[in-house]
């Protein structure tokens, strides 16, 4: 086992080096310049000289006048000492600002969850329970509409329709948990309820599936044969193995939903590293967007880290194959 876990986490390594390549290349060949938009809000009011060099000056201080190849080398330089340098704008370090932003996130991200995990399990189990009927074909047509909305238009759609239809304005922004719980509360229910709704109908098929595979298994049979009624042998015998694979799924979904953030977050004005994100990319932050997409790249990483463990303790047969390669 402790082989397997050193393989994976060796595994890691380049590809966060790989990904570092690949943000710091595209935010340099991507439009706008961050110089720029530092002159336009400094008031110089001097000549074109002038002009010319402040911004020779400010490129010099961000270490922008350097070799491409140079500012990329000082850049990973900076990660393998835990440097991951500081906001253009704010002069902040960018790793304490998502720290700031990342409770906020993670808040989002645990209230989707939830609302997907209650909207999925028992539409899975109703659709597998009552397969081929009506409430099956209602339950696996409302899993791919949740499933094909975008949470961009999701979003939309709800703040327009409830301020055209019932004059409800959908209340933006963040209040604190331990302060106000019930602003916390309806300021975070509905972009949760956007995210949740495209993960429920992911989720929704991979139970349906898991179960109806379950439920054919001898030992279900058996139960049945014993006099069990439906709900115990489904419950408690059924849905507890099912919900294995759906677990897994899971796990793999929630970087995938905190991703979706930056969009949802955005929309609803909630002030988590999704929100950072975009006014990163806005400002032309740099320094701010790399750390903020190698940190969700990372997380990616680690969460399938932890899958593969899963995987293994789950099924010992992976890593004793890993151990003979």
């Amino acid at each position: 086992m402790a082989q397997y876990v050193l393989t994976r986490l060796a595994l890691v390594v380049p590809v966060v080096l790989v990904v570092s390549l690949i943000v710091f290349s595209l935010i340099r060949i991507a439009p706008g310049d961050v110089v720029e938009l530092m002159m336009e809000g400094m008031a110089t009011g001097g000549s074109v000289g002038s002009a010319e060099s402040t911004a020779t000056r400010l490129r010099a201080e961000l270490g922008l006048d350097r070799p491409l190849h140079v500012q990329y080398l000082r850049y990973v330089g900076g990660l393998v000492q835990g440097d991951f340098g500081r906001s253009v704008w704010t002069g902040r370090p960018t790793l304490g600002e998502i720290g700031k932003a990342l409770p906020v996130t993670l808040e989002l991200t645990a209230m989707s969850m939830v609302i997907a995990i209650a909207i999925s399990v028992p539409l899975g189990t109703l659709s597998a329970v009552r397969q081929d009927t009506w409430i099956d074909y209602g339950a696996r047509i409302g899993a791919i509409v949740g499933l094909s909305l975008p949470s961009f238009w999701t979003g939309t759609i709800i703040v327009v329709f409830l301020a055209l239809a019932w004059g409800y304005a959908v209340p933006l922004g963040y209040a604190s948990l331990t302060e106000d719980p019930w602003s916390n509360f309806q300021k975070l229910i509905f972009p949760a309820f956007v995210l949740g709704i495209g993960l429920a109908g992911s989720l929704a098929r991979m139970v349906r599936s898991a179960l109806l595979e379950v439920l054919r298994q001898e030992y279900i049979r058996t139960a049945f044969g014993k006099g069990l009624t439906e709900r115990v042998v489904v419950v408690r015998h059924a849905l507890k193995n099912a919900m294995i694979p759906v677990i897994t799924i899971m796990g793999l979904q929630l970087g995938t939903l905190l991703g979706g953030t930056v969009i949802v977050e955005t929309i609803f004005g909630v002030p988590g590293i999704g929100s950072l994100t975009v006014s990163a990319i806005q400002r032309r932050d740099f320094t701010q967007l790399q750390t903020n997409v190698l940190f969700f790249s990372t997380f990616l990483l680690l969460m399938n880290f932890l899958i593969d463990l899963l995987y293994s303790w789950l099924d010992p047969r992976i890593r004793y194959g890993t151990a003979e390669e």
